[in-house]
């Protein structure tokens, strides 16, 4: 994916290229981050009390959708701590031998940190159980008649898991954590202040009505808010001064095609399919997929979350039905039965 392209400028996906500017952005301390309150609360008392005893913190899950700060939080753990975080991602782990190799390379209460830990395979994924629970990782070595099992003694590490999918976790996964913490979408105030802390680092001057403008269009998650405004930025400098005012930051939004409510080409062309073509649904959604000729997934994972919470789309057990909402925002008169509908 290409992150210049206007096409996926409000995925909340991290994109390639943008880990440099990431890991700039990233607030380093409880302190510094923003939004979240009652997981920086309790995270705060878990942080405090593992430092007061000199253990390991307890093994902590992060859940939400992407963009919202679960990387962030793995590395303000560590760093709070005074400890290193080896970041590694479900995917990656493709068998057990690399996950004790992983394990071993730990020092006392480092922090192992497993993206998309939901995508751990079957065979890795109860190999963990035990370094979870005892530290410990056992094995079998060698083959048939002289195959013999092997205990590995682990340092005292503490995993922290994220997921954008809690539901695909298995029960006794989820069960070796210890503190599970689900992150919300961001109101328009904490994007604001997230705004106005990126703009500072990056140097560049936004008015206070430019943050707000960019907080509402940014779907409640901070990573397209950083997105936003690095683009932003770009338009000021090329087009105008150089400065981040609201005439500005309007127009460069209007290139990207990004309405006032968030939403991008493709969220507008998912309502407007299921207006037009099947009469506000209930549809399902690998019918929608094919209308949009875009992947089953890319509609449920990007652009169904921010379209619920947002009260534009429901998802029924009959499928997905534009709301009254839906029809107002694309200048339709709902029919009577709109409302209805939405409530199936």
């Amino acid at each position: 994916m290409d992150p210049e392209d206007p096409k996926h400028v409000l995925d909340p996906a991290l994109a390639a290229g943008e880990e440099v500017f990431d890991r700039t952005l990233r607030p380093r301390t409880l302190a510094d981050y923003v939004g979240q309150l009652k997981v920086r609360e309790n995270l705060g008392i878990l942080l405090e009390a593992a430092r007061r005893r000199a253990e390991p913190v307890e093994h902590v899950l992060l859940c939400g959708p992407p963009g919202l700060g679960k990387t962030t939080l793995a590395n303000i753990i560590a760093n709070e701590l005074g400890v290193a975080i080896k970041t590694t991602s479900g995917p990656a782990i493709d068998h057990a031998g690399a996950l004790a190799s992983m394990l071993l390379n730990q020092q006392d209460r480092d922090v192992f940190f497993i993206d998309e830990i939901h995508r751990l395979n079957k065979l890795v994924e109860e190999s963990l159980y035990p370094a979870l629970e005892d530290f410990r990782f056992d094995y079998v070595a060698g083959k048939g008649a002289g195959a013999s099992a092997m205990r590995l003694q682990l340092p005292r590490f503490t995993c922290v898991g994220a997921t954008t999918r809690q539901g695909l976790l298995s029960g006794p996964m989820r069960d070796r954590f210890g503190a599970v913490h689900r992150l919300d979408f961001y109101d328009r105030v904490e994007l604001e202040l997230i705004i106005q802390r990126s703009a500072r680092i990056l140097e560049f001057e936004v008015d206070p009505q430019a943050r707000s403008e960019l907080a509402l269009r940014s779907r409640g998650t901070p990573r397209i808010a950083n997105r936003l405004l690095r683009r932003v930025r770009d338009y000021a400098q090329v087009r105008a001064d150089g400065r981040g005012t609201l005439a500005v930051t309007q127009a460069a939004l209007a290139m990207l095609e990004v309405d006032t409510l968030g939403l991008e080409p493709l969220d507008r062309k998912i309502l407007d399919t299921l207006i037009r073509k099947f009469r506000g649904g209930p549809v399902g959604l690998d019918t929608i997929a094919t209308s949009v000729a875009e992947e089953p997934e890319t509609i449920e994972d990007v652009h169904e979350p921010f379209l619920i919470q947002s009260g534009l789309l429901a998802r029924t057990p009959r499928g997905r039905v534009a709301t009254e909402l839906a029809y107002r925002h694309l200048g339709m008169e709902p029919p009577p039965a709109a409302l209805q509908q939405s409530l199936l």
